[in-house]
């Protein structure tokens, strides 16, 4: 492009010296403009590695509009920013991260530091699942063993109306099944050990902190201090139970992590929250025939569709689980000592002024999980976390704002807080950073299963969200009532099965939200999601043939829409 007329800058080779000089005289110069998101990514970048750069804003500079016409003309580029490191043009966002990550930008730095190899191609910080896989990848299970327990013990009653006789006085013994729970998670703790060290894999027991960039402090349990680099990071540290901060919270009441190992039967137990971890244990301590109360702050299952959740808690309540709706615990007293003891609980109303009180053997706390991100040094190297919650914020490749530190897991903002979602991104992220893949990990049809008495199974959009994404008049929601054939010959639970699906009326019909309440949900969803993630339509669903007497069958035949206001309740099997 050829230079403007003097009469539009008079000195036009008074501009290309400036140009230059700032170039020669600024280790790193970015030509920026204060509102582009690509030029605060370059810059990021560069603050992540503790490099000083010097950024000219060309939109709040009287002449940045000249400027960028004597760097068109100096280097070709058109776009902001525009990079230059140590007199060197490196180009614009993708070639400076290109050139960041083929190493080529630390050499241009001539940061010594930098160009040492490191001690390691990636350094996973956590052991959970999604940790353990990408490491893996790279060079869920004791809530459901007790909810099959709970199961067993409804299959021995319904076994009376199929005919079984039996004298033995039927009872369930809480020490022989957490033993086998313990054991069996024990040797499974084992064989990742082998697997890691089968692939090479090297495992520290040991706390990992950040102390510069590309730098980790390891202290193991004895105290003993370590270092250690590597060129990328993952943060797979996963969270801890998080208690109400009340009196007596911490030392005389239990979290679900506690609960798996408990060496004694909680007897009477109220449990706090209405997370699927709460309703999952309130669920299978009732099915071993405790007695058991859940104190819900709110709406259960947050999250989650709500018209499925509240035929959840309502199944729970006609079997046996007591609701203490909107309150919250303000104070727990040991009244005893004991395996189990005797603890007084006061609670307050969260819309007036009304105190509860009661007497439980057991107090579970399942209010929710906390992101342990706050004492690992990620202030250190800069990266940034949300205030609120201590989760980490990611772009769709699971990359924080400092470009070699990633995070998987339940520390990711605004992801599901599930073991499969974490174990598959670890994998597809690792495929990506030493394999050449490109799949990045699907966070929205994800199928997940609550593991309540009665299983809630879904995948996909909650109705709430797909109205609120879609608009009500463009979604099409089937639904009924079934009545499982195992049920019906000792009669229980009829009109508490649920089948429901949403779909995209200008979408041909595709199926955005798959939920199902009954009998082996986990197993029925397992297969629809895969149907899901290949454009499942309504019309697809109508043309397959049903296998008959299951429970899966009902999406097959589903014609009742909501809108049409029928009746969806069942007369038969």
């Amino acid at each position: 492009m050829p230079p403007p007329s003097q009469t539009q800058l008079p000195d036009w080779e008074g501009l290309k010296l400036r140009v230059r000089a700032l170039i020669d005289t600024h280790r790193v110069m970015i030509f920026s403009k204060s509102y582009c998101p690509y030029c605060n990514k370059v810059k990021e970048l560069f603050r992540s590695l503790r490099v000083e750069y010097y950024a000219l804003e060309l939109d709040v500079t009287d002449d940045g509009a000249s400027i960028q016409q004597v760097l068109v003309e100096l280097t070709n580029q058109r776009t902001v920013p525009n990079v230059f490191v140590n007199g060197k043009h490196v180009g614009g966002c993708d070639s400076t991260f290109q050139a960041y990550q083929n190493g080529s930008l630390q050499k241009l730095l001539g940061d010594s530091k930098v160009e040492e190899p490191y001690d390691y191609d990636l350094i996973v910080i956590g052991g959970g699942s999604g940790g353990l896989a990408c490491s893996k990848e790279a060079a869920v299970l004791g809530k459901k063993l007790m909810h099959q327990a709970a199961l067993l013990g409804q299959a021995l009653q319904d076994s009376r109306k199929y005919g079984w006789q039996y004298e033995e006085q039927v009872k369930h013994n809480w020490e022989i099944m957490v033993e086998a729970i313990q054991n069996y998670i024990g040797s499974l703790n084992w064989g990742y050990r082998v697997s890691l060290r089968e692939k090479s894999v090297t495992y520290m027991n040991s706390y990992g902190e950040f102390v510069e960039p590309h730098k980790i402090k390891a202290t193991n349990r004895k105290g003993q201090v370590t270092y250690h680099t590597a060129e990328n990071f993952v943060l797979a540290t996963g969270e801890r139970p998080r208690y109400p901060g009340i009196p007596g919270d911490r030392e005389y009441c239990i979290t679900s992590d506690d609960l798996f190992s408990l060496p004694y039967c909680p007897g009477k137990t109220l449990v706090v929250g209405a997370s699927y971890v709460a309703l999952e244990c309130a669920g299978f301590l009732a099915g071993l025939g405790l007695d058991v109360t859940v104190m819900v702050r709110s709406i259960l299952l947050r999250g989650f569709d709500q018209e499925m959740a509240e035929r959840v808690g309502a199944h729970m309540e006609t079997h046996g689980v007591k609701f203490i709706r909107k309150f919250v615990p303000s104070k727990v007293e040991r009244l005893e000592e004991g395996m189990p003891g005797r603890l007084k609980v006061t609670a307050k109303s969260t819309e007036g002024s009304d105190i509860l009180e009661g007497e439980y053997n057991t107090v579970l706390i399942a209010i929710g999980r906390d992101a342990c991100t706050r004492n690992i040094g990620l202030e250190t190297i800069g990266v940034k976390i949300n205030e609120k919650n201590g989760k980490v914020p990611v772009n769709d490749e699971e990359q924080t704002n400092v470009p070699y530190v990633y995070a998987i897991g339940d520390i990711l903002d605004g992801k599901l807080e599930l073991t499969p979602v974490a174990i598959q991104a670890g994998k597809l992220l690792a495929r990506r950073l030493y394999g050449g893949g490109t799949t990045k990990c699907d966070y929205i049809n994800v199928p997940t299963t609550v593991f309540t008495p009665l299983e809630y199974g879904s995948c996909g959009l909650p109705e709430e969200t797909a109205v609120e994404r879609y608009g009500k008049q463009n979604l099409e929601v089937y639904h009924s009532l079934f009545w499982p054939l195992e049920w019906t010959v000792p009669g229980r639970d009829n009109n508490t099965c649920y089948a429901k699906i949403i779909c995209n009326k200008y979408d041909n019909n595709r199926v955005i939200g798959f939920h199902v309440l009954g009998p082996n949900a986990g197993e029925v969803t397992q297969g629809f999601a895969a149907a899901i993630k290949c454009g499942l339509t309504k019309e697809l669903l109508d043309e397959t043939i049903g296998i008959h007497p299951t429970c899966a069958e009902v999406f097959t035949t589903l014609d009742i829409t909501k809108s049409s206001g029928q009746d969806i309740s069942q007369r038969g099997c």
